[in-house]
């Protein structure tokens, strides 16, 4: 027989429930058993989104870190932060910006000239204001720039089609009314490829005008904010929007400016000699900390020689720089400059002037701690300046010997190698050069000649106006001042009217040395301390920075006289 089901009542079933029920609770471990209640639950929800909402919050800090990593790198940059340093990079973008006369090279006939010949404006184009159909004045931003050396130059700033290579872009300039320095006899104004200084009241720089996405009348939108520079002995080029890979012998290494607003890289090493490891070392720092910044060094087309310390940089060399190269000094040998862990040769031919039997090596004016790179090198190295980013970063490549230079505008496009700005971010005080990384991306440079003056001075040629006017003009990446020569006289009576009266009055070659003298621009930088107390040189750092601000211009804004209110800024630029 089939076996009959057990029948169970409900009062069974119920027992039977609540003994499985036991014995699944008896298997599960204490510390695991809570009842399940809303507010439990409402505890778990707050507890999981707030883990959403820290990682979400991460995720949004390590996004805003990427997107402003060179503002973040910014903020540590040694320039700024350490109070020694930060002496010595004032007082080389001082020595930097003394305009086109600094440090060339003299004889004894033109070395003491400044003042003893004048300035001959028949030797210069002049721009005809009244000709160019798109010209604005901004009469009411005047400048007089004054310089160490006494050179001076006074103006007011204009707006007009600026013709540059093979972009042109609306753009402010300076319109230099008068000068009383010989060194521009023949040129006709100066163009400053230098970073624009905070604060600053003068025209915003060429370059950043035509690359700046609010400018509407530009062709140069789409260029790269970035320009190359290299010298041969008897010629020269200047390259927007990178390098072109053919004038460089080797790979391109990129090294952050140790500031924002100068092209100043770390010299952690300058030696002289036969061969590198019998050089003497000229820079020995007492500290380490000291020699892994280096000696804040600007690379400088502007200057035509390698200027080193003359003293020992306010105690933080044990040696004089400048005293041991003279004792060393022979023909034949060479310098060896450590930047960035890079060690970079500048032969005898590059330093040693043959056609002028002349030293290209001369020590640093007094205040200045540190060094000025000059056409020295560049007669060696390419190097590229790159201001894409908040912070500057220099590239420097051997120049390859055999490259053919331009003799007129080549505008072309090339598969760069690129700056590894991600690793380049990251350095905050330390020195350190990184490889360029490959890039297929196209990228359009602009290839200019530079005409070069026996190895001492560059000109570039620019137009200005409506229709274009040419100039030649001095070419200087140690300044920021874009300017060419006007008359005064020949001004239209409503651009007359609102200049000051001394404007006409007053001859700069005519005013007393005394006068000059007595400009805030001529004060002394910094003071012989053997031991500066830290809030000392504090306060020091603090009345360098006003000089150094002082010393590029003294801006006089003034009403307008005929609608007593202010005319628009110089830097509103837009279609004309």
């Amino acid at each position: 027989k089939a076996p009959r089901p057990i029948a169970t009542s409900g009062a069974m079933s119920r027992v039977l429930l609540l003994l499985a029920l036991a014995a699944l609770s008896s298997a599960i471990p204490a510390v695991h058993r809570r009842s399940e209640t809303g507010s439990q639950a409402l505890e778990d929800a707050n507890q999981y989104f707030a883990r959403q909402n820290t990682m979400q919050d991460v995720n949004e800090l390590e996004d805003f870190q990427q997107k402003h990593s060179d503002q973040l790198a910014r903020d540590a940059l040694p320039c700024d932060t350490d109070p020694v340093l930060k002496l010595q990079c004032a007082s080389v973008s001082r020595a930097a910006r003394m305009h086109g006369r600094k440090f060339k090279v003299a004889d004894d006939i033109t070395s003491n000239q400044l003042f003893d010949e004048p300035y001959r404006p028949e030797d210069s184009r002049h721009f005809d204001v009244a000709q160019s159909s798109t010209f604005i004045p901004q009469a009411s931003q005047t400048f007089d720039l004054n310089y160490a050396d006494g050179s001076h130059l006074r103006g007011f700033s204009g707006v007009d089609q600026v013709y540059m290579g093979d972009y042109k872009a609306t753009s402010p300039f300076g319109v230099i009314t008068d000068c009383n320095s010989p060194d521009f006899n023949g040129v006709d104004g100066i163009l400053g490829f230098g970073l624009p200084k905070p604060g600053s009241d003068l025209p915003t720089p060429v370059l950043f005008a035509m690359t700046d996405a609010e400018n509407k009348d530009t062709n140069a939108a789409d260029l790269r904010r970035k320009f190359s520079f290299f010298s041969t002995d008897d010629a020269a080029e200047v390259q927007l929007g990178g390098y072109d890979p053919q004038t460089a012998a080797g790979t391109m290494w990129y090294t952050p400016a140790l500031a924002t607003d100068d092209f100043i890289v770390g010299a952690t090493s300058l030696k002289f000699g036969d061969t590198h490891s019998t050089a003497v070392e000229l820079l020995q720092f007492k500290s380490t900390s000291q020699r892994n910044l280096g000696a804040p060094s600007i690379m400088d087309s502007g200057t035509s020689c390698l200027v080193i310390p003359a003293d020992n940089m306010q105690g933080q060399l044990a040696n004089i720089p400048w005293d041991d190269f003279a004792k060393h000094w022979k023909k034949g040998r060479s310098f060896w400059l450590d930047i960035g862990q890079k060690t970079w040769e500048i032969p005898f031919s590059s330093w040693y002037l043959a056609e002028t039997d002349q030293t290209c090596v001369q020590p640093s004016p007094a205040g200045m701690q540190g060094l000025l790179v000059g056409d020295v090198f560049f007669r060696e190295y390419i190097v590229e300046f790159d201001m894409t980013g908040q912070r500057p970063i220099i590239g420097i490549a051997p120049l390859n010997k055999n490259y053919n230079l331009v003799n007129q505008n080549v505008l072309a496009s090339f598969e760069i190698n690129k700056a590894p700005k991600s690793k380049l971010t990251l350095l905050k005080g330390s020195e350190v050069m990184y490889p360029a990384e490959h890039s297929e991306v196209l990228t359009q440079v602009d290839r200019i000649p530079i005409v070069n003056k026996k190895g001492t001075q560059y000109f570039m040629d620019v137009g200005i106006g409506t229709p274009k006017q040419p100039f030649t003009v001095i070419f200087d990446t140690g300044s920021t001042v874009f300017g060419v020569f006007a008359k005064k006289n020949d001004m239209p009576a409503h651009i007359k009217n609102q200049l000051p009266s001394y404007y006409f009055s007053e001859n700069l070659h005519e005013l007393e040395m005394a006068q000059v003298s007595m400009s805030v621009e001529d004060a002394p930088l910094s003071f012989q301390l053997a031991y500066p107390s830290h809030s000392f040189l504090t306060a020091l750092v603090a009345v360098n920075a006003a000089l150094i601000v002082a010393v590029v211009a003294i801006v006089k804004s003034r009403r307008s006289r005929s609608g007593g209110s202010d005319m628009a800024p110089v830097r509103s630029y837009g279609t004309i």
